[in-house]
């Protein structure tokens, strides 16, 4: 690697990570979300595509950007809304399964469909067709190589 590749290295992860803040941020201020917040929104999400709309509660930790203790505390406030049930883990007594209620998964599905015209409105609003395939098939790579990448 020469330093040349290393600075190209930086500059496409600042792009990528001011564009990926830039619109965190417009997507925060969208009306969509309702009494949910962009993070509970998020697990939301994330149960609805788990088979059985369940997961483990440490699985949701590693795919989220909460700490685990910020998590659990987050995942008791959706209980308490009725859109998620906590329960033990089969054969763990430690594990807590997380699962996306009916009502849950509506509010999920009312939001996501608001998120959805955002999405299309700010990032399709600023690529085309192609180039939206292009960034999703860059993005998937650079997600994909990093199990190939060693700590």
């Amino acid at each position: 690697m020469t330093d040349g590749d290393a600075r190209e290295s930086s500059l496409a992860w600042e792009s990528l990570f001011r564009a990926q803040v830039a619109l965190m941020r417009r997507f925060q201020r969208e009306d969509v979300w309702g009494h949910l917040s962009i993070r509970e929104y998020d697990v939301l999400f994330t149960l609805a595509g788990q088979p059985g709309r369940a997961a483990r509660l440490r699985d949701l930790a590693e795919s989220s950007l909460l700490t685990q203790p910020s998590l659990s505390r987050l995942v008791e406030r959706l209980e308490q809304d009725g859109l998620v049930r906590r329960g033990p883990v089969a054969g763990d007594a430690r594990g807590v399964l997380v699962t996306l209620t009916d009502r849950g998964l509506q509010v999920q599905r009312e939001i996501g469909r608001r998120h959805v015209r955002s999405i299309h409105r700010l990032v399709g609003g600023a690529l085309d067709a192609d180039e939206l395939a292009e960034l999703r098939r860059l993005t998937d790579k650079l997600r994909a190589a990093q199990a190939q990448i060693p700590d």
